[in-house]
């Protein structure tokens, strides 16, 4: 009797055994399922990018993944987002995501901080305003924030550079970034790069023309206006040069134009010329308080290598090349102007 007891008891407990087993199982292969089975679907994309903003929260995370159709189940993540502690260690950025990754891997991406960089490209940007406006299209700073930094003038001191030259940090090329990169991150950034072109051997060319590194840029910015021509950048800087020198307004039309805020103008006429503005360089002596543009690396160092000579004017030339002819004598210089707004009212170029 006592044998059949325990024979029924070893039953019993081989039985629940074995459901005990089997739910570990279950249970062991649902994890497995929900950590590493694929649970990112892009729809039949490769690869798409999530941004999570800077103060977000976990919810505001699951919400991002929902709002965007980034996993098939929510819930799975969830479950392991929380028993990987995810929901105490959101990281904001900029996140590629890619098609059939699993929770696990899109967990450990998010909370590792990882972020996919940003290129951002600077050239051909006349104001700072339009500069804050490429950096806020691609970044999470706001153009006002960015502003804000640029036109004060305490702020700009740290740089020892002004509101007006505060954009010759930029200089042009393409940079990374990490997109919640904030405004002062983003100026500290780019004065680390414009102290690194600035380098040893620039400085003491500036200084071997008498100019400040602001300075060469801010000629260099209306050279780079000026001409395309890379093979005269030297010596129309040369004709600047000698203006300075003999403290002859250097009147520059591109500077004229960005007086004006009309970057489409093409003819510049005399009643452009009345503008009141620091940037008027046909009322004014020297060299305006900024740039017109961001200018380019090329630019600065054909200004820091400029060609001495004897001219003081130069003009376009009236076949429309994009060259100039530059003159010694304002006689000389206006007969070359004459031939050039010939050609221009011959082409009905009134603007």
């Amino acid at each position: 009797m006592a044998k059949r007891k325990n024979t029924g008891l070893k039953k019993i407990l081989a039985v629940a055994g074995g459901i005990v087993l089997i739910g570990g199982i279950i249970l062991g292969y649902f994890a497995y399922r929900t950590a590493f089975g694929p649970n990112v679907d892009l729809e039949g994309k490769a690869t798409m990018h999530i941004y999570i903003p800077t103060g977000s929260t976990y919810e505001d995370v699951l919400d991002i993944l929902e709002e965007n159709r980034v996993v098939a189940n929510i819930n799975t993540f969830a479950w392991l987002a929380e028993q990987k502690n995810y929901p105490n260690r959101v990281m904001p950025g900029r996140y590629l995501i890619h098609e059939d990754m699993n929770n696990n891997e899109l967990i450990n991406l998010l909370r590792s901080g990882k972020q996919d960089p940003v290129n951002i490209t600077f050239n051909n940007i006349h104001t700072r305003y339009e500069l804050a406006a490429v950096l806020s299209r691609r970044l999470e700073a706001d153009s006002a924030g960015i502003i804000g930094l640029m036109d004060d003038p305490e702020a700009m001191q740290k740089y020892e550079l002004t509101p007006e030259t505060a954009k010759l940090m930029f200089i042009p090329n393409t940079y990374e970034f990490y997109w919640n990169t904030t405004p002062s991150q983003i100026l500290d950034r780019m004065h680390r790069e414009y102290n690194n072109f600035w380098n040893n051997q620039r400085r003491r060319q500036a200084e071997n023309i008498n100019l400040t590194p602001q300075e060469v840029g801010i000629m260099a910015s209306i050279v780079q206006r000026e001409t395309s021509k890379r093979d005269e950048m030297d010596r129309i800087a040369g004709v600047y040069m000698n203006r300075i020198k003999r403290n002859i307004p250097l009147q520059a039309d591109p500077t004229v134009i960005f007086a004006l805020g009309d970057m489409s103008i093409n003819r510049v006429l005399k009643r452009h010329l009345e503008i009141d503005s620091p940037y008027n360089t046909y009322r004014n002596t020297g060299l305006p308080p900024g740039p017109i543009t961001l200018p380019e690396p090329y630019v600065i160092d054909q200004v820091l290598n400029y060609e001495n000579h004897e001219y003081l004017f130069f003009c376009a030339l009236d076949d429309f090349s994009g060259y100039h002819a530059f003159a010694k004598t304002y006689r000389e210089h206006l007969n070359n102007a004459r031939r050039y707004r010939q050609a221009l009212n011959e082409r009905r170029i009134m603007r």
